[in-house]
């Protein structure tokens, strides 16, 4: 007799066992990818004592320890601060194949675990890892070199307005026929953010994949500013056929700089109801101590695997989603 099984759990995966073939394929790819440029690949705790205090990533907060011993620590949202860590104890160029965490991210292009390729090179401006990045792209998804246009340009050339100093109002605006809750409240940022996601993401690198570059500061809490005019920091991220794939810096090596952002992200957050995190001390003295030049850059692997495969949903790429595991 057929045992029964009980439909609230779902034990088969959601890809099937050909993508979950590829996805070992695109990861041998990569693997043999940073083989050929002498790059190390090197792994990271995935719970730490802190947590980025970035106001728009929420953590996993864990219970950890015995009865008496109980505290709190957090799945991390990404491997960097480890990593950069290993940059100042003199690693060189590293990379990471991580599963990292973040809650409340969750659709066809979300799972609240995903994996995320991190890799860093000392001595490269941005535009030495765009070329690489580049580069990497053509081998895994067999598509032409990247454009590349400013933030600032992208704006203007899709909403006429200058991100830094086109009235608040006049942002808004554009988000009227949108449905945004609370949108009188919106500051800049949140106001620019949400036209790049509703308006000109959908827009990006329809045929080739293309680099927005020199964010604003107020964006990129880890990037450099860039020196001809510090409003702007040395960040940018990669979209193809409309789908974020990659977001990198220009890494900030000043500690007190450093930290003086995160007590600001801190009091933002504080600002906006949300939990606060303890620093990552041990981050910041890696700083101190002595981050080399460097860029880095991070990149979502289940997306590119979506786009090699022609995929619709996440779930079709990863064994057990959240929401099955």
């Amino acid at each position: 007799m057929r045992s029964k099984v009980n439909p609230l759990y779902h034990w088969q995966p959601t890809a099937s066992l050909e993508n979950i073939r590829e996805r070992a394929r695109l990861y041998q790819t990569l693997r043999n990818f940073f083989a050929d440029r002498q790059i190390l690949e090197v792994e990271t705790p995935i719970l730490s004592n802190a947590a980025v205090p970035e106001p728009t990533i929420a953590p996993y907060p864990v219970q950890c320890g015995g009865n008496d011993t109980l505290s709190t620590q957090f799945l991390h949202t990404s491997p960097e601060l480890a990593m950069k860590r290993l940059l100042a104890a003199g690693s060189g160029p590293i990379y990471q194949i991580a599963k990292v965490f973040r809650q409340g991210e969750q659709g066809p292009w979300h799972n609240p675990e995903f994996t995320l390729l991190e890799w860093y090179r000392p001595g490269f401006t941005q535009f030495n890892l765009i070329q690489e990045l580049g580069e990497l792209l053509q081998t895994l998804l067999h598509c032409p070199p990247p454009s590349l246009i400013t933030y600032c340009d992208l704006f203007l050339q899709h909403t006429g307005l200058h991100p830094l100093h086109a009235p608040l109002t006049a942002l808004r605006s554009q988000l009227k026929n949108h449905s945004i809750q609370g949108l009188e409240q919106l500051d800049r940022d949140n106001c620019l953010q949400l036209i790049i996601s509703y308006q000109i993401q959908p827009q990006l690198g329809l045929d080739t994949p293309q680099v927005i570059y020199n964010y604003p500061l107020s964006q990129a809490a880890l990037a450099r500013p860039c020196p001809e005019d510090p409003n702007w920091a040395q960040r940018f991220e990669v979209y193809y056929q409309g789908v974020e794939l990659a977001n990198g810096f220009r890494e900030l090596t000043d500690e007190k700089e450093q930290r003086q952002r995160f007590i600001q992200d801190l009091q933002r957050r504080r600002e906006l109801n949300l939990p606060t995190y303890p620093l990552d001390e041990r981050f910041l003295s890696a700083l101190e101590a002595g981050l080399p030049e460097c860029s880095g850059v991070a990149m979502g692997l289940d997306r590119v695997l979506m786009l090699l495969l022609q995929a619709t949903h996440i779930h079709q790429v990863i064994s057990f989603p959240n929401e099955f595991a």
